[in-house]
């Protein structure tokens, strides 16, 4: 019988262990390839990072500007009425004792002359609207030396006087003059009486117009 000799013995032992190692280390190799490909593809546990909170800056809402505290102040009655038309003494409703002339006053037309005391001119319905009248102005001119008062009354020749204007001797019947007279206030509409009175008898003035003031 044969026997092999304890070398080759050895030699195919050793062959035999080398081709395990390989093999195993094949397999070793593979399952860590494995393993590293399972943990690659294993997800990341997420990583939550605090986020300052976003909030939107607080817009006001829109609001209506306050009214004025102190409202703008309305105008004056007296400031918002029409002033009165001028009137004219010959245009007169009524003349009572005295006539109409031309006059040489500026801008033409007629006067009336040769008033006496108890004379007088009637004006119906006349409206002083609802702003009160508290002024006359009249033209008057006089070359008598006489002193007379020229006045208003309402609604009745008799009725007290409202207001009056004390009138003298100007230069001559056509040297004419502006004065003024105050008056009770006077509102709505009433017939308007213009009387004559002087302590002397005789005609002391002559009148072109009179105009009512606010």
């Amino acid at each position: 019988m044969d026997q092999r000799s304890p070398t080759v013995y050895r030699t195919k032992s050793w062959q035999t262990r080398r081709k395990v190692v390989t093999v195993l280390a094949g397999v070793g190799l593979v399952l860590v390839g494995y393993l590293l490909g399972r943990w690659q593809d294993t997800p990341a546990e997420p990583v939550i990072t605090p986020q300052a909170a976003v909030t939107s800056a607080a817009v006001p809402e829109a609001t209506s500007p306050a009214p004025d505290a102190s409202p703008a102040p309305s105008p004056s009655p007296a400031a918002s009425a029409a002033p009165y038309p001028v009137l004219q003494a010959e245009s007169a409703t009524e003349l009572a004792g005295v006539e109409a002339q031309d006059t040489e006053d500026e801008g033409g037309g007629q006067n009336i002359g040769w008033v006496n005391r108890d004379d007088h001119l009637r004006f119906d319905n006349f409206d002083f609207g609802d702003v009160p009248a508290v002024q006359v102005k009249l033209r008057f001119a006089s070359g008598s030396g006489i002193n007379g008062r020229v006045q208003v009354r309402l609604d009745s020749r008799d009725a007290a006087p409202v207001g009056e204007l004390s009138v003298s001797d100007t230069g001559g019947w056509q040297s004419w003059r502006t004065g003024a007279a105050v008056l009770k206030p006077v509102s709505g509409v009433h017939t308007v009486f213009i009387t004559f009175t002087s302590n002397d008898g005789g005609e002391f003035v002559n009148l072109n117009w009179l105009q009512f003031v606010h």
